[in-house]
């Protein structure tokens, strides 16, 4: 078995495992690499070191919502979609409104997102959020019917590239951030981009529907 003694040995190891690491990595899985009981301060200074170590490469070592995870510079991105058969997903106003709304309002119900858009929520469009991962129920509210509850996931932070709900962007933002995700080049968000307009009209007395749009949603942060 390989021997480590210093701290470049295990930077290593640390590295070997982040980089076939399908998903991010926690801190209390990247622990079961060493039988070492390093205390925090230890591993994050070999992470740190580790993320140095990477600074002037196309790839990053980046800490997320659900681990740590190398992942593309978002400069080299473009390059890299050139290699790509398939256009990343884009998802209808409908859909981009509703996730919108959750990410910024959450917990909320189908409901609240309905008075918020004016316009009511076509079952189809949570599930596209939930298929995708990055919206799920997390409890009822305490009124008649105990409608559901929903928030965003860890999913959709990793996905933005994020570590927590307090890194979200401007809502101005965050189209452009999600339009940026691709299943297949996990990446940080490109820059900031003022989307389209709502077009309110389109709206009115209309139920959703998940046909693909790339219009954004005009909802106020809370």
């Amino acid at each position: 078995m390989l021997q480590l003694y210093k701290p470049e040995d295990y930077k290593r190891v640390l590295e070997t495992a982040l980089l076939a690491a399908v998903e991010p990595l926690p801190l209390a899985e990247l622990k079961k690499l060493f039988d070492d009981p390093f205390d925090d301060d230890t591993w994050r200074t070999l992470l740190d070191d580790l993320k140095r170590d990477w600074a002037e490469r196309g790839v990053e070592l980046v800490q997320l919502a659900s681990g740590w995870r190398f992942q593309t510079r978002p400069e080299y991105q473009v390059f890299l979609d050139r290699l790509k058969n398939e256009r990343p997903p884009k998802y209808s106003r409908a859909v981009m409104e509703t996730l919108a709304i959750i990410a910024y309002r959450q917990p909320v119900t189908r409901g609240d997102i309905e008075d918020i858009r004016g316009v009511a929520v076509s079952p189809n469009v949570i599930k596209t959020l939930e298929g995708r991962g990055w919206v799920d129920a997390v409890g009822h509210r305490d009124s008649p019917g105990r409608p559901a509850l929903y928030a965003t996931t860890r999913k959709f932070l990793d996905d933005l590239g994020l570590r927590s709900l307090s890194e979200l962007p401007p809502l101005a933002e965050i189209e452009r951030m999600i339009d940026a995700h691709s299943d297949e080049t996990p990446q940080v968000p490109a820059a900031p981009e003022q989307p389209a307009g709502r077009d309110a009209a389109n709206d009115a007395g209309a139920e959703d529907d998940p046909a693909q749009t790339d219009a954004f949603p005009a909802a106020e942060q809370s």
